[in-house]
């Protein structure tokens, strides 16, 4: 039988039901709450609706009723119930770099993604309810950044508003997200782009290529041949670091990298010249890596490594990477490949998504001229050369 008003206050010790799974738990000393007792996927439980007389019969069949209507659009008001409860931005945020980990191809993002909030975020508004952060909150959280470093301020924008995307995914906040850009920032803050251009990777000019080919084939050790490997090829480092001799065919003399270990996460033939080829050394073992480490069995060698060179030769002015800048300087104004051929060359994803669906081709054999064009220019001593060292 339903029960009334007087019934819940009269009730002796035990379990009331008012029906469809509602009951009023009363205990020996005379303490009265309110239960919802429903399944889900076959598995009972037990839903805590409040104590009375904080909550009346109405108050409870009210919110017996939602529950219900939750339970009937195959959701589970128990799972609602504690993604509701406020939660602080920092909770949120490395529940989100958690949840996103898997999908990461690169380790390196769940690391950038820390340290960037524990740096600039969690300082300003890190132990705040993330339901009630507010533009204030994140533009006084930008502002010293965003003048002196506007492209970390910006990721660090995309990022804020990730994590309170993710809360409002969980139910915790709701409302407009006061980090997004297009249509509520951008009328706050100046475009990152206008605040400073951005700054690129420092290069060597393609005009010294030669000169300095020349004085880097007088170092010795791997981290110099791995150095001259990836200007030749316009590889990228960690591209370099991490080959291994499974990805070398010598007589076809492609080096294929596997999505997996390239930026645009698609496979990437590289044509191997005879002077790249000179220097992998002697092969190894399928498994092993081309450029292994001296001091550590086994591993890569550093990401510093081929940096270390580079300052051993007094040039602290340019970086490994901007080695693939000289490259695209010197194709693109001294040669006439095309721009597809010089870009493809680069492993560069196309942005044009026309353009994307019609480019099937990775334009190998153009690419493989392009290459040795590019080993002349840089090692004119190796023209005609048909000794390989070993």
């Amino acid at each position: 039988m339903a029960l009334s008003a007087r019934k819940v206050e009269a009730a002796a010790p035990g379990r009331h039901g008012d029906g469809r799974g509602l009951f009023l738990y009363v205990k020996p000393s005379g303490a009265r709450s309110w239960v919802l007792r429903y399944q889900v996927q076959g598995w009972r439980r037990d839903l805590g609706l409040g104590a009375y007389p904080a909550v009346n019969l109405a108050m409870a069949r009210d919110r017996a009723a939602e529950a219900r209507r939750v339970i009937a659009e195959g959701g589970d008001p128990i799972a609602k119930k504690r993604q509701a409860k406020p939660k602080a931005f920092r909770d949120a945020a490395l529940e989100l770099i958690e949840s996103k980990r898997p999908g990461w191809k690169n380790v390196k993002h769940a690391a950038q993604w820390t340290s960037t909030l524990e740096a600039y975020v969690f300082p300003k508004i890190g132990a705040m309810q993330v339901a009630k952060i507010e533009t204030a909150d994140v533009i006084s959280t930008l502002t010293p950044i965003w003048s002196e470093k506007p492209e970390t301020a910006n990721r660090v924008r995309q990022r804020i508003e990730a994590v309170i995307d993710y809360a409002s995914a969980l139910g915790i906040h709701t409302g407009d997200n006061p980090a997004r850009w297009r249509g509520h920032l951008d009328h706050l803050l100046p475009k990152p782009k206008k605040v400073r251009a951005v700054k690129h990777h420092p290069a060597l000019s393609h005009v010294e290529i030669a000169n300095f080919m020349t004085e880097l084939s007088g170092r010795q050790g791997i981290a110099a041949r791995a150095l001259a490997f990836t200007i030749l090829t316009a590889a990228r480092s960690g591209e370099t670091r991490g080959m291994t001799w499974a990805e070398v065919d010598l007589n076809a003399r492609i080096w294929t990298i596997p999505a997996a270990r390239m930026k645009t996460a698609k496979e990437h033939r590289v044509p191997l010249t005879d002077a790249v080829i000179a220097l992998l050394g002697a092969r190894g073992d399928d498994a092993a890596l081309v450029f292994a480490s001296e001091t550590k069995v086994g591993k890569p060698i550093s990401d510093m490594s081929m940096t270390a060179v580079l300052r051993r030769m007094e040039r602290d002015g340019i970086t490994v990477h901007g080695f693939r800048s000289t490259f695209r300087d010197w194709a693109g104004e001294t040669t006439g490949f095309p721009r597809e051929v010089i870009e493809a060359a680069l492993a560069h994803g196309i942005k044009d998504k026309a353009e994307a669906a019609y480019a099937r081709s990775d334009l190998f054999d153009k690419r493989r001229k392009l290459m040795e064009a590019w080993t002349s220019r840089a090692m004119p001593q190796t023209k005609g050369l048909n000794v390989v060292a070993l």
